[in-house]
């Protein structure tokens, strides 16, 4: 004789309504972790974009930008200027000239007096003043202009004759101490310089 067992076997309804319940967890399981995908995605979302906004107000248009943007609007509109009938095209002006050359004198040494003789009478007639560009020649003209060239330095001046000599043997110019200064002389006393004639 074959003995019942004494639990009896799950009902079908039973067996369906466990697998329900299974699906159910399962479902809910996805939800909760589309939910917290979401959340995550939010969450990133809101760190970035304080932080993209921080870049674009921080960012400094160049000079050159800010130029191009406020004169934009009038690309295309600018029209040339109304130009007088009386204006002059300043391309055809010429640049002044420097004192024209007679003739070149040469090399020479050249000397210079001071404070020793500062307020005699020249040959000429006139003070002599240690400040001015002046200078003595033995046979040049009064009021000759001469171009003085130190070739050491490349400094020139250009000195008015007013006075005779030098009489020391060698010399050919006696420059102011003005003059001298200019040259870069004063320490030696004396320079080889270089001598032009200038035309009136």
């Amino acid at each position: 004789m074959t003995s019942k067992p004494l639990i009896s076997p799950c009902p079908r309804w039973a067996r369906q309504g466990r697998a329900v319940a299974v699906g159910a967890v399962v479902a809910f399981g996805g939800v909760v972790g589309s939910v917290q995908a979401q959340t995550e995605v939010v969450d990133s979302t809101a760190i970035e974009a304080p932080l993209a906004e921080a870049a674009r107000t921080s960012f400094t248009p160049s000079l050159q930008a800010e130029f191009e943007e406020a004169f934009a609007h009038l690309d295309g509109q600018l029209a040339m200027p109304n130009v007088p009938d009386h204006a002059v095209d300043i391309s055809e002006i010429e640049a002044p000239r420097g004192p024209q050359v007679e003739r070149t004198l040469g090399r020479g040494v050249a000397s210079y007096y001071g404070r020793r003789f500062d307020g005699r009478l020249t040959a000429s007639g006139e003070r002599f003043d240690m400040t001015e560009m002046t200078a003595a020649h033995k046979t040049l003209p009064f009021g000759s202009r001469v171009r003085v060239t130190n070739p050491d330095n490349g400094r020139s001046v250009i000195v008015r004759i007013n006075d005779r000599g030098p009489y020391t043997r060698g010399r050919e110019i006696d420059l102011s101490r003005a003059a001298a200064e200019e040259l870069g002389m004063i320490r030696r006393g004396h320079a080889t310089v270089e001598l032009e004639l200038l035309a009136d």
